[in-house]
């Protein structure tokens, strides 16, 4: 089996799925008797999406750990790359020493792993802007930064958001990248908060928004959605999706447009949106069930329900939606649109977490998976932490390495949003935005200088400045390239790219969706296949509770 090489950054969508397409075609059939093709010997896609982590909060300092005594340590294979972190005055001479942020004026400071459990931090589009100040990147005590708890140094005050952890509490991330890829820059789409980026990594925008039930008016202070500029309303902070059961009683919304999910149907693709706490029917062993299904954290000190509606990227589209919370068929029919008698799955391709394991161990794997932990596991401040959120990502890649179809498997763990955790590095804005109350990036109602012909006559859609934040992307697979730090500008739309790029022959969205523009992920693979032997040592077995390697794979 030989692959071409080529200069895969050059190449447009059509092309890239030309020229690497797998010669075997013959073996390629006959493991896929269904007949889809791949650009890329990739079949299965994971898309692990966490909650509300900026890079520098999880990567600040990589591949340099402080290793005290009594937390697991980390140790750096020699030869492993620096990334675009925090090092010299950014970490003693900050801009956001700035007197601007009164008494939270703070150099970034390492976060303890006793510190695991912080305070969610403002996020919100505007705040976001302000707080990256026209570039300047000095002000995210006093617009982003809710330090509520006590603590040492800076714990306990707006200065929390320049905290950061190392591989002695994001022990399991740091072991990911040392084994396999990681992006240090890496995107949301825009500024805001989680809604706005679970709709980008499945829409690759939020344009066409349309308001269901709103206590708010566009272009307000304080709401969650503009006038775009064309007649229409963009997306800009969270909202429930509309119908779902567990949903808002007062504001909700839904999208027009299509996402990831619409294309993929049009192929009979397989597929599926995997939520914690989806399932209502569950009864939790503390007696929870239905919407109020929850789970206690022993970090946080507190139970949270496993099911976020604003978090669920396929229930804002009426096409890919399952309001009702509806169950699959049955295990065989998870990923698929219709049952074997042509009826149309009730489930929708959407689905809880445990439906994945259960169908992936049944022998049914969907070729797309998007999985978001339930909530006390998916890294959200405020709620989670990052000590239950490895918990959950070494357990989806444990299980998956233990499956025959690793060798053809791609995981890619990323994040909605940053909470508004401090990041140095600062995106020159290439899609504009000029709301008058909401855009605040380089002056009153400014955001970004360009008239990018995204929308009508020429005009910038508003709402959609981005890039926003800088987030951690790590790529977990044997095509993966070994303790790699990518450079290439992504963002979420990215990975909408890549699902079109192997499974779409180059399909786009369209509608004025990123995924156009977006950065190309392939840079963190090399697709030259050595032999079923490297397979079998592109496995990294991770221990849940403390992120350290196992010696070999924990009982599934």
């Amino acid at each position: 089996m030989q692959w071409r090489h080529v200069a895969l950054g050059s190449l447009t969508a059509a092309a890239f799925a030309s020229t690497v397409a797998w010669s075997a075609a013959d073996d390629h059939d006959r493991n896929h008797p269904n007949g889809v093709h791949t650009a890329t010997p990739i079949k299965h896609l994971v898309v692990i999406y966490g909650e509300n982590v900026s890079f520098d909060h999880y990567f600040a300092t990589y591949p340099h750990a402080t290793n005290p005594s009594g937390e697991p340590a980390f140790n750096a294979q020699p030869g492993t790359p620096q990334v675009n972190g925090l090092s010299g005055t950014l970490l003693t001479g900050n801009p956001n020493t700035n007197p601007a942020n009164g008494a939270g004026a703070s150099n970034p400071y390492r976060l303890d792993r006793t510190q695991a459990a912080t305070a969610d931090q403002n996020h919100a589009y505007t705040a976001e802007q302000q707080a990256y100040d026209d570039g300047k990147v000095d002000l995210f005590p006093k617009y982003t930064g809710k330090g509520s708890s006590g603590g040492v140094g800076a714990f306990g005050t707006t200065g929390q958001v320049m905290g950061y952890f190392d591989g002695n509490t994001v022990t399991a991330l740091w072991n990911y990248a040392q084994q396999f890829a990681m992006s240090d820059n890496a995107y949301t789409s825009t500024y805001g908060p989680s809604t706005p980026g679970a709709v980008e990594v499945v829409a690759g925008q939020t344009n066409g928004y349309v308001p269901v039930l709103t206590t708010k008016q566009p272009s307000a202070a304080g709401s969650y959605f503009v006038n775009d500029g064309q007649g229409g309303y963009t997306l800009i902070n969270d909202v429930d999706p509309a119908y779902d059961l567990c949903s808002s009683k007062t504001d909700t919304g839904m999208f027009t447009g299509k996402n990831i999910g619409d294309l993929l149907n049009a192929r009979d693709i397989t597929w599926g949106g995997f939520m914690g706490g989806f399932d209502l029917a569950t009864t939790n062993s503390n007696g929870t069930t239905g919407c109020s299904r929850s789970t206690l954290s022993t970090v946080v000190g507190a139970s949270t329900a496993d099911y976020i509606p604003h978090h669920n990227w396929f229930q804002y589209y009426a096409s890919t939606s399952n309001p009702q919370h509806l169950r699959p068929a049955s295990l065989a029919a998870i990923g698929h649109t219709a049952g074997k008698d042509g009826k149309r799955d009730p489930a929708n391709h959407q689905y809880d977490t445990d439906d994945f394991f259960n169908a992936v161990k049944a022998g049914n794997f969907p070729s797309v998976s998007f999985l978001k932990a339930p909530a006390y596991q998916d890294g959200h401040a405020g709620y989670s932490d990052p000590l239950d959120e490895q918990a959950f990502v070494a357990k989806v890649v444990n299980f998956l390495q233990q499956q025959k179809d690793w060798d053809e498997t791609a995981v890619v763990v990323t994040w909605d949003d940053s909470d508004g955790w401090y990041d140095h590095a600062y995106a020159v804005p290439t899609a504009s935005s000029f709301d008058s109350v909401a855009d605040q990036l380089n002056a009153p109602g400014i955001c970004g200088s360009g008239t990018a012909p995204d929308g009508l006559h020429g005009k910038p859609v508003n709402g959609r400045c981005g890039p926003g934040t800088r987030i951690p992307f790590v790529v977990i697979s044997p095509y993966a390239k070994q303790n790699y730090v990518d450079h290439t500008r992504i963002d979420q739309s990215s990975v909408v790219r890549f699902i079109e790029d192997n499974w779409l022959d180059g399909q786009r969205i369209g509608g004025g969706s990123f995924d156009a523009t977006s950065g190309n992920m392939m840079g963190m693979f090399d697709f030259d296949r050595p032999g079923k032997s490297h397979f079998e040592q592109r496995k990294l077995f991770i221990d849940p509770a403390t992120g350290l390697a196992l010696d070999k794979a924990p009982h599934a």
